[in-house]
């Protein structure tokens, strides 16, 4: 055996006597690391949740805009409901 594959076998033996040897220490009473080179998986906190997504003033007040050109609102009401909106 040459090569890749050398390196590849040595890999898995050594693997394969350290999984033996933890399995060994676990009946004696050792602690069990798995038998693995990698390090164990980090755990993440979850991220934080999403802001809530902030209102649409221009959508709304093209809305009311158009309702003031239909005649359905007076410019009264458009000027109150626009200031509420943008909270003057």
């Amino acid at each position: 055996m040459f090569g890749p594959s050398r390196r590849v076998a040595r890999r898995t033996a050594r693997r394969t006597s350290r999984r033996q040897m933890a399995m060994y220490q676990n009946q004696q009473g050792g602690q069990d690391d798995g038998g693995y080179d990698e390090p164990a998986p980090q755990q993440y906190a979850p991220p934080p949740p999403a802001a809530p997504a902030e209102p649409d003033y221009v959508a709304e007040l093209s809305k009311l805009a158009h309702l003031k050109d239909q005649g359905i609102i007076s410019q009264e009401e458009f000027e109150a409901k626009k200031k509420q909106i943008l909270g003057i």
